[in-house]
């Protein structure tokens, strides 16, 4: 065991060093995502899937530090991960709009004003009648990974993507105020 120890000595300090990092990075990134989901007054299940986000991308570079750290031979390792890529390549190219929805969600979830129960007005002519307003009018009455779920005056429901809500032009119209005596986002929009 000493053996082992001492010839790898310097590959554990890093590894350490490298980890204790990686968990304070996390601590921090997982309370600067709190600190803005609770100003911004965001959804929890919003806030833990964004810190799920931080989670994955901290343990994929951990993991890339630590093939460095332990010297991986990167000729091997190079025709693995171009196989695995390849493959992955082929299957993402032919699931674009899946990543660009998540990529959209993280940035709905950071940057956007809008909130559940949030009446908005979607400028996209393929779900509404572009003369008619109140066509295009829709209750937010969920945000996902991938898509928003909205509501009509009528109470018809559409799954909008993410990716659709930073193209096209989107303006609030109100916002919904959970502390009045409104029972719920549809019946706010029918109030206007």
């Amino acid at each position: 065991m000493e053996h082992f120890f001492s010839t790898y000595h310097s590959e554990l300090l890093w590894t350490s060093i490298t980890m204790a990092v990686a968990f304070l990075l996390k601590y921090g990134f997982s309370k600067a995502a709190r600190r803005v989901a609770k100003l911004r007054d965001f959804n929890p299940i919003r806030t833990d899937l964004i810190l799920k986000y931080i989670s994955i991308a901290l343990t994929l570079t951990v993991f890339a530090l630590l093939t460095l750290i332990w010297g991986v031979d990167f000729r091997d390792l190079g025709i693995l991960l171009s196989s695995v890529f390849a493959v992955l390549g082929v299957a993402l190219f032919a699931q674009w709009s899946i990543l660009s929805n998540i990529t959209a969600g993280v940035i709905i979830f950071f940057s956007y004003p809008f909130k559940i129960g949030n009446t908005v007005r979607i400028m996209d002519k393929e779900i509404g009648d572009a003369e008619n307003d109140e066509d295009n009018t829709f209750v937010i009455e969920d945000i996902k990974a991938f898509h928003l779920y909205l509501r009509k005056r009528n109470g018809e429901m559409l799954t909008y993507p993410n990716n659709m809500v930073l193209q096209k032009g989107v303006a609030l119209v109100s916002v919904y105020n959970q502390q009045s005596n409104d029972s719920s986002p549809v019946e706010h929009i029918e109030k206007e």
